[in-house]
């Protein structure tokens, strides 16, 4: 496959995953996010600042390092190429990035409180531990690239995390299974701010983890 087919394959799966994120209403009034897919280990696909009734072609290819190679960006974007390329570094594995300001996940974010999961679609759709949460820094900026970088250490197995005083990182092996994952990460959001009303959430009982995994490989086999 050329690399144009690759990215013409990667920038509609974007788009596709943008559209299910507004569908399953898991976006800010503003609608604000920024969603990414690896082209290679030095590039990769960006949304241009906005994803409401976004197009393929309007997606941007830049490298790593921040350069922008094809396509244009808005300055609110390319301020974000060194928190995409900080993940894709750290984990060879991830093939997409999605970035929101889902309103219940940043409630946790603005909280500084770990997401907890307590909900059997964040165990399924791969995030089996509580979502940890990045110290604030500017936008962008080296402090918060740092920040994440080093909670990615800290956290090898977490598939997200929680951006202080602003919002949500997700990151995953496509851009489908990465909306995915946002939205279970919202809905268990929802559920949690909901069940503190009624005495609190309840974590799941021991050996949960491993009897969903058991469960879903029943259903591949």
């Amino acid at each position: 496959m050329s690399d144009g087919d690759v990215r013409g394959q990667l920038a509609g799966q974007l788009v596709e995953a943008a559209e299910k994120l507004f569908a399953a209403g898991v976006m800010s009034h503003s609608g604000h996010a920024n969603l990414s897919a690896r082209l290679d280990g030095e590039r990769l696909l960006l949304t241009p600042g906005f994803v409401r009734g976004l197009k393929p072609e309007q997606l941007a290819t830049v490298g790593f390092d921040g350069q922008v190679l094809d396509g244009g960006l808005r300055s609110v974007s390319a301020e974000i190429i060194a928190m995409h390329s900080a993940v894709y570094r750290a984990r060879p594995h991830v093939g997409a990035i999605i970035h929101t300001h889902s309103p219940s996940a940043t409630a946790f974010a603005v909280a500084h409180r770990p997401l907890p999961c307590r909900t059997e679609p964040m165990l399924r759709f791969g995030q089996a531990e509580e979502v940890p949460v990045v110290p604030w820094g500017p936008r962008g900026s080296d402090v918060s690239v740092r920040g994440i970088a080093d909670v990615l250490r800290r956290r090898p197995t977490t598939a997200a995390v929680l951006l202080a005083n602003h919002g949500l990182l997700v990151f995953g092996p496509d851009p489908a299974a990465t909306a995915h994952l946002v939205v279970a990460i919202e809905e268990s959001a929802e559920a949690e701010i909901a069940a503190a009303a009624i005495g609190g959430a309840v974590d799941f009982p021991p050996g949960a983890r491993e009897a969903v995994r058991a469960a879903i490989a029943r259903v591949a086999s």
